[in-house]
């Protein structure tokens, strides 16, 4: 099956081109376009060299709570073998363009678009592109919430293709989700998934659940529900949904519609900050 990975490439807009546009923020939920992607919004991180990255989302005081995610981009002969700082931080790798070179646990792994890879707290894994075209993937950062009688979850390594995708029932297989970790796994405490709409598809209710949601769209172009609010999205935009923030979904086409996922799952509702 085709498939397309949308890969902001930066540059810088001109002199002549209208200040509106389609980004939103709200205290429910956000819309950050591709549009906005540009050279001056990157950021640089220590320990990584020829690389750079755009911060889609941060925990903050009205903003996401429970995850940060970024889009990185690096360059041929760059990486760091120092990349995750924080002990308590598990991740998630999603690349959308050129190849990457993954060592963990002692094994060396090839990503390429498509390629997903799931790293536990402590995991101590590099990352570096061995290659000669840019590497662009998105990096989701969680601070893991142990859970008791379970260990922290395994490393995993594996591509889309790798995944049959689980059809929601009732769609006839237009509304499927792509999912790397197997939902009864309670060790994991965030899922981060694949979701696709066929043309005309639809989420048919106002969802409204505890979950906090990042979305960045894959493929396509749809009208997405957000609050009180219909918006269209397309290819290379980011969404963040508060928890219990109504959503819902229309397909319009005329391609597909997918989207990347991230949401917080499978533990108590914390009653102070943890420590």
């Amino acid at each position: 099956m085709s498939r397309s990975y949308f890969a902001p490439q930066g540059g810088h807009p001109g002199q002549d081109q209208l200040l509106t546009d389609r980004a939103v923020f709200t205290e429910a939920y956000a819309v950050i376009p591709r549009g906005t992607m540009r050279d001056i919004t990157t950021s640089v991180l220590p320990g990584w060299t020829e690389t750079r990255l755009w911060v889609l989302a941060r925990p903050l005081s009205g903003f996401a709570e429970t995850f940060s995610q970024y889009i990185m981009e690096v360059q041929p002969g760059g990486g760091s073998d120092q990349p995750e700082t924080d002990a308590q931080a598990e991740g998630v790798l999603f690349v959308v363009e050129g190849t990457a070179e993954l060592t963990v646990g002692g094994a060396s792994h090839a990503l390429r678009p498509g390629s997903y890879a799931y790293l536990p707290p402590e995991a101590g894994w590099t990352l570096h592109n061995r290659g000669t075209e840019v590497l662009r993937f998105h990096w989701i950062r969680k601070a893991y919430v142990p859970a008791p009688g379970l260990s922290a979850p395994d490393v995993l390594v594996l591509h889309e293709d790798d995944v049959t995708p689980a059809e929601m029932p009732g769609t006839e297989g237009k509304w499927a989700t792509t999912r790397f970790v197997d939902p009864a796994d309670l060790r994991h405490d965030m899922h981060v998934t694949i979701v696709t709409f066929e043309p005309g598809a639809v989420i048919p209710f106002l969802e409204t659940h505890v979950m906090e949601h990042g979305l960045y769209v894959l493929e396509g172009k749809a009208v997405y529900r957000l609050n009180t609010d219909w918006v269209e999205v397309e290819a290379g935009d980011f969404m963040w949904l508060r928890a219990f923030c109504p959503q819902a979904c229309y397909a319009g086409g005329p391609g597909r519609f997918r989207y990347l996922l991230y949401k917080d799952v499978n533990r108590h509702m914390p009653l102070r900050p943890f420590a």
